[in-house]
């Protein structure tokens, strides 16, 4: 039974070590070593509340969370949150198209991102509306094991695991411009609102039933491990190699990911440049299939179009003609030459931190709401854990915007 329901908390998860997780966790490491480690397990529990309630509502209720929010809110609401979500998704779908072009170019040459790109968006495409929803999740399955990579990247790089240990169990924070920066980063990058639109559509698309909660929350869980794990690892061999042997990475540099691989290269080992960038690969083309079809599931539930990937086009013209205009304006903006591709692929990390209050209150009074959940609605005990979350995620962005609007307040670097 476990088997059977397993999928989308795994897959969310997965794919949220995307390009933009992985630029976003190598310039952690690259910047400040491990003394953000410890922030992963703070991001893990407010994913965990996150996800938690998703996934019961899709469970429950059998439909995704743009449906829900038509339902519950009306349609100037939802239709405000859909216009947040596709600039995010669609300036994030960018960044995953970039960070093929980055993998491209530190496998196979400069000039290689002008090929891998169109072919990649192509591949997506493909798999996405051609294949069917089963073979589609077990592919996106079978990927989430490259991710192992990173994590042999980062024993190459002979860490010294006591400092490693430390960092991770003891909170570093500094009050500084450049630190607050990477914060909300992080944590952005680990909870990103698509992540709540897709996991929800995904678990109704599979159609599961209150029979299957407890097998999901299982399944959710894992997906968190899973993604805080590999993205400890990340962080540990930037902050082994690249942080400790002072190399600069400049995210605005459009050469900056062949920075971070060829710091890793002498100093982890000869493969450990190749495993970066097939991770940065991998991951790109799992996010490069899924933000796509989280932004679209979601506009279309939000206005009740017919959705799916099993449709076809005269069954569901609207989803699929936004599914294929997102990868190919995504495709098509992250080939411009010259293109700073660390710099595209950070942005949406910093755009998600700040929109992760706003989306917050809407699902807790969601998943409060007996009339959609009945007996399954928050219990007061999870009403605290999920509202210390909010309080948390809008305190980090009320500061990261004062960092910007008051020049000074956190003095320098």
């Amino acid at each position: 039974m476990l088997l059977a329901v397993v999928g989308p908390g795994i897959i969310t998860g997965n794919v949220d070590n995307d390009a933009t997780g992985i630029t976003g966790y190598a310039l952690a490491g690259s910047q400040f070593g491990y003394e953000l480690l410890w922030l992963l397990i703070v991001t893990a529990i407010c994913l965990l509340a996150i996800q938690s309630m998703v996934a019961r509502m899709g469970t429950v209720t059998g439909k995704g969370l743009s449906d829900l929010i038509r339902e519950r809110f009306g349609i100037a609401p939802t239709l405000w949150v859909m216009i947040f979500l596709f600039f995010a998704n669609a300036a994030t779908t960018v960044a995953e198209f970039a960070g093929v072009g980055g993998a491209a170019q530190l496998l196979f040459g400069d000039v290689a991102r002008y090929a891998a790109i169109p072919v990649a968006a192509l591949l997506v495409w493909f798999l996405v509306l051609r294949g069917s929803f089963r073979v589609v999740e077990r592919i996106l399955l079978l990927l989430t094991l490259i991710y192992l990579g990173y994590i042999v990247s980062a024993f190459l790089a002979h860490p010294k695991w006591s400092d490693v240990i430390h960092h991770t169990v003891v909170p570093t924070f500094h009050l500084t411009p450049s630190f607050i920066l990477i914060f909300i980063t992080i944590i952005g990058t680990t909870i990103t609102p698509w992540m709540a639109f897709f996991q929800q559509s995904n678990v109704a698309d599979k159609g599961l039933h209150p029979d299957d909660l407890k097998y999901e929350r299982i399944d959710t869980v894992a997906g968190i491990l899973m993604l805080n794990v590999v993205a400890f690892f990340i962080i540990v061999a930037t902050g082994a190699t690249i942080y400790a042997a002072h190399v600069t990475v400049n995210p605005s540099d459009p050469s900056a990911f062949s920075k971070i691989a060829l710091a890793l290269k002498p100093l982890a080992g000869q493969y450990a440049e190749q495993l970066f960038a097939i991770g940065l690969l991998n991951a790109s083309l799992m996010a490069a299939s899924v933000l796509p079809l989280s932004t679209t599931y979601a506009i279309t539930e939000a206005f009740g179009l017919e959705r799916g990937i099993d449709k076809s086009f005269r069954e569901a013209p609207a989803f699929l003609t936004i599914y294929t205009a997102t990868i190919v304006i995504g495709a098509g903006i992250a080939m411009f030459p010259g293109a700073p591709l660390v710099l595209i692929t950070n942005l949406p990390n910093i755009v998600n931190g700040m929109l992760l209050p706003l989306l917050l209150p809407l699902l807790i009074l969601l998943a409060n709401d007996k009339r959609i959940m009945g007996r399954y609605a928050n219990s007061p005990l999870f009403n605290v854990f999920s509202g210390a979350v909010m309080v948390f995620l809008t305190a980090v962005t009320l500061a990261f915007l004062a960092s910007i609007f008051v020049p000074g307040l956190f003095g320098g670097r």
